[in-house]
């Protein structure tokens, strides 16, 4: 990732004007003593008093983060989980303004591809205020030709893996972690392939029955697993990968091809890169941006924004 240099000194003067705005979800809050916490944390680091603001159910960030961004804010702290960073970063995307990562989430995919502290939201947190500012590349989806536009930063989904979203047992996510995506995956190993046909850059489509199509910004998925082995995130690049398991023990041959990288006899599994992609299904699936569910889809553009999201982070 490439580091901006020109950020302002840190001077008694002109410290206490920086202001954060955190826009958190109150139900993966840590507790009450985190926003007390992060306002002495702000006091101590010389920063003003913060703009915090709550998401809500009707209200998941978009808001929020444009009344951060109205305030005039240094910096916008995501302070949630997958769902909560991204309906941020919709908003800062092309603004200029940086966003700080706070996980609070199950996933937290963009924290651990960034390498942000995932155990302790105060030391995130400290790590937005004294941190330095990166650019990541953001990804513009367009579901079913629709005139809206949505964006994701580590990976959307059709198909499988997006129906392992859409059913994991939110209690036993609670309970166990991440590993509540494993037995919603075990769920739904069986079902029947779909055609589908690929297109990169406009090229040729490619033409296959799958259980899954993935577009990548990132290269690690849950539990750590490197699904897009050559995915970074500042790259301009969107890794492309198709899941099409074959016969009785097809997912063994998926196993295979995740874990053994890439192997060009292994047509359970494919790659593809490029700076856009358009997906056609034959029939509607699952679809999911950063591990949310957002319903049914058959068609997806997808199309990389270099360098359009500004990250302030440390360990640049």
């Amino acid at each position: 990732m490439t580091e901006n240099n020109t950020a302002t000194p840190e001077t008694p003067d002109n410290a206490a004007s920086r202001r954060a705005a955190v826009v958190i979800n109150p139900m993966k809050s840590p507790g009450k003593s985190f926003r007390a916490s992060f306002f002495r944390l702000c006091e101590t680091q010389g920063w003003a008093e913060p703009l915090w603001l709550e998401t809500t159910k009707e209200d998941t960030g978009i808001g929020q983060a444009r009344e951060a961004l109205d305030a005039g804010v240094d910096v916008v702290i995501a302070a949630g989980g997958d769902g909560t960073v991204r309906c941020v970063a919709e908003v800062l995307a092309g603004t200029g303004t940086p966003m700080g990562l706070v996980p609070l989430g199950t996933g937290n995919l963009l924290a651990r591809n960034l390498g942000v502290d995932i155990t302790d939201p105060v030391a995130a947190s400290y790590d937005v205020l004294s941190g330095a500012d990166t650019k990541v590349d953001v990804v513009k989806v367009r579901l079913d030709h629709a005139e809206k536009e949505h964006i994701f930063l580590v990976m959307a989904g059709l198909g499988y893996d997006a129906a392992i979203m859409a059913n994991t047992v939110d209690e036993l996510k609670d309970r166990v972690g991440w590993l509540a995506y494993v037995e919603a995956g075990i769920r739904h190993l069986p079902g029947k392939p779909i055609r589908a046909k690929i297109s990169i850059d406009g090229q040729h489509a490619v033409r296959r029955r799958i259980r899954s199509v993935m577009v990548g910004n990132c290269g690690k998925i849950m539990g750590g697993v490197e699904i897009f082995p050559d995915a970074k995130v500042d790259d301009g690049i969107l890794d492309v990968v198709i899941l099409a398991p074959h016969g009785r023990f097809g997912w063994l041959d998926v196993l295979s091809g995740v874990f053994g990288r890439k192997n060009a006899k292994n047509t359970s599994v494919e790659y593809f890169a490029g700076k856009s992609a358009e997906i056609e299904l034959a029939h509607e699936q699952e679809f999911q941006l950063d591990g949310d569910p957002l319903g049914k889809a058959k068609h997806l553009n997808v199309t990389v924004e270099h360098d359009a999201l500004t990250i302030r982070m440390t360990g640049i």
